[in-house]
């Protein structure tokens, strides 16, 4: 049986209300943008200037995928895991120097991620 304490409920009520919270401003600032364009609109209308449709939210043109996180993501995942695995050696006491291969998983997807990008022949290396 899992005994939760009074800090573990006031930081799930923080997490809720944080999310309320940026709903709700989500929300009002799209509900003050679409008040701004009425009035824009209603005073355009009594002054007699015609003007387009506007869509409300704009349209997002679909972008190249960027061929540099491969490998940037790469390099910091192996140099990360790299050090990790010094520090665990060199700082661990003598009895729990084998948890120095912990971030090895992180090491070889950086790697991997690495060696993916070379094998795949991008052009723009």
């Amino acid at each position: 049986m899992m005994s939760y304490s009074i800090g573990d409920g006031m930081v799930t009520l923080a997490l809720a209300g944080g999310i309320v919270g940026y709903v709700w401003v989500k929300n009002r600032t799209r509900q003050i943008k679409i008040q701004a364009i009425h009035q824009e609109r209603m005073t355009a209308m009594e002054k007699g200037i015609p003007l387009p449709e506007l869509p409300l939210e704009p349209v997002s043109e679909p972008r190249e995928p960027d061929q540099r996180v491969l490998p940037i993501l790469g390099i910091v995942l192996a140099t990360l895991a790299v050090g990790t695995m010094i520090v665990l050696y060199a700082i661990a006491p003598p009895a729990s120097h084998g948890f120095w291969v912990a971030p090895l998983p992180l090491a070889f997807l950086g790697v991997g991620l690495l060696a993916f990008h070379i094998l795949k022949g991008d052009p723009r290396r």
